[in-house]
Order: structure tokens, then C-alpha cells, then sequence
């Protein structure tokens, strides 16, 4: 499966967003994977025009396409309103599904890093129960999301680009104890690649602007044999 990282129409340039997310589309396609995962920050600004292009374009994909909310799609504070509006337009914003004997968790960062009454509490106990069910099954876990839960080391303090470390710990534990094996994020606009007792925890290359100036592109994920995975850089193609 590919993972794709902050699409984020407007980031770049929004005409060079535009273009980049179609040209890897097209890549995509060729290459033929199971499915695609997008790591939040869809769009720059969540409005109309920016939500339709996204959907424009995404429709595009000849494979399924699971997209994780961002705080640029669903605002740094969410409101009802903002989520409601980004269910009613992309879909859901946190959802599970299975392939393989995997599941594949969707969740919401922005839920985590600025809590909303109401709905908070309902997505952790979603996650929770989610996470159980899977181990249940002896179903390897990814978590797809948009906020990593730490950048360097799983102490670190809290900043724009990590979650709260009280709520960090609380999903560090939940992820050991039942099966998580990697931990999908984007955000950050810079690659990293760490391992937690097990986990790998992998933010991945945009196609909107990387601050650590590595080429646009996405990652490639293959499952061996063995339930091992491995992923690789796939630069974009047609720039």
C-alpha cells in the first residue's frame, strides 16, 4: 500500500499542489498497490473550492483511497461545525478497516491534541475498543492519523508537532498492548522514521512542500511473508 502525506492544496503553491497530487495519482494508479492512505492536511484552507478539487482529484484513484483528518481540514481547535462539515464533504473521520488479516485504524489527531466535549470522548473509546477487537482476532494493527505521537523520543515536551504527553503515554500503552505494529503520520513535512518497542513510526515525504527539502513523493509499503514491514521513498514522477 502507498502512504501519502499532507496534500495540503495550497501549501505549496495551490496550482503546484494541484498538479503534484494529480501526477501522483496517475503514479499510483500504474503501480497498482491494495490501497492508498493520505496522512491528513488534505487542503491548506478547508473551503469549498479547496474540498472539491481534493475530492476531484482523489477520484481518480483506481483503488481505495482512506484519508485521516488533519487541523488544517478539521481546524487546530475542531468545532462541531468544522467536523460536521468535513464528514458531510470528504467522509468519516475516524473509521477502521480490515484487508488481509489487518486493520487498518483511521484515526483523529485533532480529537487528541485539542480535545472536544462530545466527541473526544466518544473517538477514544472508539479507538480503544478498535484496538481490543483487532487483538482479539490476532489482527496486526496500522494506525493511520495526521499528528505523530512524538518526534524524538516519547518524553519529549509538547509542541505544534507532537500530541500532549499525558494523552501520548495513554496511546503508547494502548498501541503495545494490543498488536499495533506501525504508526502512519504526516504533519511534520519532514521524513522520520523511528521504532517504539516494535512499532514502527514512519512520517512520510508530501507532495505539497517538505521543510527537509527532499523531493515530492510518497512511501511504498509491502507486508512480507513473514508479517514484516518494510517501506521504501518513491520519488513523483512527471515533474
Amino acid at each position: 500500500f502507498v502512504q501519502m502525506c499532507d496534500t495540503q492544496l495550497g501549501m505549496g503553491g495551490y496550482e503546484h499542489d494541484v498538479m503534484t497530487f494529480t501526477l501522483a495519482v496517475k503514479q499510483i494508479n500504474e503501480m497498482k498497490p491494495d490501497f492508498v492512505v493520505i496522512c491528513g492536511d488534505l487542503v491548506q484552507t478547508a473551503n469549498d473550492r479547496s474540498f472539491k478539487d481534493f475530492n476531484r482529484i482523489r477520484a481518480g484513484f483506481k483503488l481505495p483511497c482512506h484519508c485521516a483528518p488533519g487541523n488544517h481540514d478539521v481546524s487546530n481547535n475542531p468545532t462541531s461545525e468544522t467536523l460536521r462539515r468535513y464528514r458531510e464533504t470528504i467522509g468519516k473521520d475516524y473509521f477502521s478497516v480490515e484487508h488481509k488479516g489487518y486493520t487498518l485504524v483511521v484515526a483523529n489527531t485533532q480529537l487528541w491534541k485539542a480535545p472536544l466535549a462530545g466527541e473526544s470522548e466518544k473517538h477514544d473509546a472508539w479507538f480503544k475498543e478498535t484496538l481490543e477487537a483487532a487483538k482479539a482476532k490476532s489482527s496486526p494493527v496500522i494506525v493511520v492519523v495526521h499528528y505523530p505521537l512524538f518526534l524524538k523520543s516519547p518524553d519529549e515536551k509538547e509542541i505544534y508537532y507532537n500530541l500532549p504527553i499525558p494523552k501520548r503515554k495513554e496511546l503508547l500503552e494502548l498501541c503495545v498492548e494490543n498488536g499495533v505494529v506501525g504508526f502512519l503520520a504526516g504533519h511534520t513535512h519532514r521524513h522520520i522514521a523511528k521504532t517504539y518497542r516494535g512499532i514502527q513510526m514512519v512520517n512520510g515525504e508530501t507532495t505539497s512542500k517538505n521543510f527537509d527539502k527532499r523531493p515530492m513523493g510518497f512511501r511504498l509499503w509491502n507486508v512480507t511473508a513473514k508479517r514484516e514491514l518494510r517501506h521504501r521513498f518513491v520519488p513523483l514522477e512527471g515533474m
